[in-house]
């Protein structure tokens, strides 16, 4: 015959694991069936996004393209294929996968939150560039459209990221890159840089290593297909076509061209003295402030000072005052060299 006492305590502990597994909201079920929602919610959007950005670029994708670019249990996509398809997300059209209405919507609805945590994480962080892309990518799936808004408002309704990638209004409007990749111009065009595609992360790398801005002005020498050499801000660049495609120039006409004599300040040589015209667009939040703080602003003369054994920092004479910094903050200040200076030695 059974003990009472071993009885009791196996229904005391079959009832605290039940409580365990079932308690409302915090219990093991529920929070493991949250979960699995969660990741069929990830999934359809990580779908939805891929599906948009072929459709954008005129491209087609069938369920084994969307299964090869994921990393997930192909099994898994091809089920949440057919739940988008149910939810009428999605239609299918000679093999092909495209966007329905409510498809399109929802797309741009997390396009737009995507973007504008990359604006926020340029204005209002000091997460380094590389990392705003991925960062994104998480954030993305854990807002709601609310929340987006006032993200929005906070950031001042900004129209584009800081790729120079339009950012979809609320009402899921969107404007148009008015430009063409870099290799697409002739020799001799000067344009301005107003889109950087950070896919694939490999070539956005390389760009990143480069130090090309968003709103730099670039001057194209030789165009082949073997390589395209271009003068950005007093420095020439040598990139590949396939990473050069990455880069979305804006012609200038002549008219417009008031910028062909910029220069980054990191390559203000000594005995030569200059003017500051700007900061780079791409130096923002803490960094820019304390560059304007320190007296980095348009039109103030300036000149190398010092140089440190390593040649870096290197320290400026900015209104009779010496500042040093870093090569990697001078190359944000911006500079028209002054002809036919040079500096006294007393």
């Amino acid at each position: 015959m059974t003990n009472p006492v071993t009885s009791l305590v196996i229904f005391g502990i079959v009832v605290f694991l039940l409580f365990l597994i079932f308690y409302p909201k915090n219990g093991i079920y529920w929070r493991v069936k949250r979960s699995l929602e969660d990741d069929t919610k990830t999934l359809i959007e990580d779908i939805l996004k891929k599906l948009y950005h072929a459709e954008d670029n005129g491209n087609n994708l069938n369920s084994n393209d969307i299964i090869n670019s994921l990393n997930s249990n192909p099994k898994k996509v091809l089920e949440t294929i057919a739940e988008m398809k149910n939810k009428e997300l999605i239609s299918f059209e000679n093999g092909d996968i495209r966007l329905n209405e409510l498809g399109m919507d929802y797309a741009l609805r997390i396009i737009r939150v995507h973007r504008l945590w990359e604006k926020y994480l340029s204005e209002k962080t000091g997460f380094d560039k590389k990392d705003w892309h991925e960062i994104a990518e998480k954030m993305e799936h854990q807002i709601d459209s609310n929340q987006a808004k006032e993200l929005a408002i906070d950031l001042g309704n900004p129209r584009f990221d800081p790729h120079g990638d339009p950012i979809p209004t609320e009402t899921g409007e969107i404007e148009p890159i008015n430009g063409k990749p870099l290799p697409a111009f002739s020799e001799g065009t000067i344009g301005r840089i107003i889109h950087i595609e950070d896919e694939p992360e490999i070539i956005y790398k390389q760009i990143l290593a480069e130090d090309l801005h968003i709103g730099s002005h670039v001057h194209i020498i030789e165009n082949n297909k073997k390589r395209i050499i271009f003068h950005s801000e007093g420095e020439e660049f040598i990139l590949a076509p396939i990473v050069a495609n990455n880069l979305t120039i804006s012609e200038l006409q002549k008219e417009d061209i008031s910028e062909e004599a910029i220069f980054r300040l990191s390559n203000l040589k000594e005995n030569e003295q200059a003017k500051i015209i700007g900061i780079s667009r791409e130096c923002r939040g803490e960094t820019r402030r304390r560059l304007l703080d320190l007296g980095f602003v348009i039109n103030t003369k300036i000149e190398v000072d010092l140089i440190s054994p390593m040649r870096n920092p290197r320290a400026y004479l900015v209104r009779d005052t010496s500042i040093a910094i870093r090569n990697e903050q001078a190359k944000f200040i911006l500079i028209e060299k002054i002809k036919n200076h040079a500096k006294s030695n007393i």
